[in-house]
């Protein structure tokens, strides 16, 4: 509940300042803990990008106050195993390979690793060992591209 809320309110601050918030890790149960805030755009991430996201989010988060107790807020890049949330995400990700983790009680296995095929109107689907594989995005738990060297 409160990942929700917080991608909720300072999502439209991280696009407001020309970057897209691909994901966030939420502070744990009370409060205390990181608050980690993942960032994008086309032209990559700096270390000043950074900056200017953790100095605009805080002041929201200052003035909103959605997070009991201490954390520490960290922004950073998405990095090569980035997350994919968004149906864009899978979308500009196609033919890459994937882990994806269901949430429990979703039909079928719990874990799969594949090629992404497609993206559309909340199905993603995977190639995993020679067969193609279609998992809505509302089963998803979480999924992270798989760096090819």
């Amino acid at each position: 509940m409160l990942k929700e809320k917080l991608l909720e309110l300072l999502a439209p601050e991280v696009e407001a300042l020309g970057y897209e918030l691909v994901e966030l890790d939420a502070p744990g149960a009370g409060g205390s803990g990181t608050l980690r805030i993942y960032i994008d755009r086309d032209e990559g991430i700096t270390v000043d990008d950074c900056e200017r996201v953790s100095h605009r989010v805080s002041g929201v988060l200052d003035v909103e106050d959605p997070i009991p107790g201490h954390y520490v807020l960290e922004v950073s890049s998405p990095g090569l195993d980035r997350p994919l949330r968004t149906e864009a995400h899978y979308q500009r990700q196609l033919g890459h390979l994937v882990k994806v983790v269901l949430a429990p009680g979703s039909p079928g296995r719990r874990r799969y690793k594949g090629r992404i095929e497609a993206a559309a109107d909340g199905v993603i689907e995977l190639e995993v060992d020679g067969e193609r594989v279609a998992l809505s995005l509302s089963d998803i738990e979480s999924a992270r591209l798989v760096p090819e060297f």
